[in-house]
């Protein structure tokens, strides 16, 4: 039997997080964890801090018990910072699991216009996502050093002709757009 594997997909709103976390559940089975499914469903506003603290807690534990029983999670919360990933890497790590990064960096003209085309981030919460918010996000996220790259398990491409990612980085699955910070 092989180790259960954590998927842990980051990046910003627009940056594709639920499409590649949909492709890491076709491709090696296993669970799609979504804070932000949980708020629509339940119709809960995204902007509620306190809510997404209580709900990722326990998408946390139920990782966890997935990773312990043998299941694949992809976690798709964003996870902004280093420290956030760092507690879902030891969560893998305490349940046996390889764990994998996939990093989404894409330019804030483009995650714009990919939440201003689908519309979703405006039908749940008080107010909608606006582009200065990307702009702020953008220049806040802690993005991966080759530090933290290192922790993580290798793992092939998911597709034939699909780069894994900057060649210099092979620890981790590392999608990136050619120039991430172009605003």
């Amino acid at each position: 039997m092989h180790p259960a594997r954590l998927f842990i997909v980051s990046g910003l709103p627009g940056s594709g997080k639920t499409a590649r976390a949909t492709q890491l559940v076709e491709r090696f089975g296993g669970i799609r964890v979504s804070a932000d499914d949980l708020f629509e469903r339940l119709g809960l506003d995204l902007w509620d801090e306190r809510a997404r603290a209580r709900l990722e807690a326990y998408q946390r534990e139920l990782t966890a018990e997935a990773l312990r029983s043998g299941t694949n999670v992809v976690v798709e919360w964003g996870s902004w910072t280093r420290r956030e990933r760092d507690q879902l890497l030891a969560t893998a790590r305490r349940a046996g699991a390889m764990a994998h990064l996939v990093f989404l960096d894409e330019p804030v003209d483009v995650l714009w216009q990919r939440i201003s085309d689908r519309g979703r981030e405006q039908a749940v919460g008080s107010r909608a996502i606006t582009r200065d918010d990307l702009v702020g996000w953008s220049a806040s996220v802690e993005r991966p050093t080759d530090d933290e790259r290192a922790g993580y398990d290798t793992l092939p491409p998911l597709r034939a002709g699909e780069r894994p990612g900057d060649p210099s980085f092979p620890y981790c699955l590392l999608y990136t757009s050619p120039s991430p910070r172009d605003q």
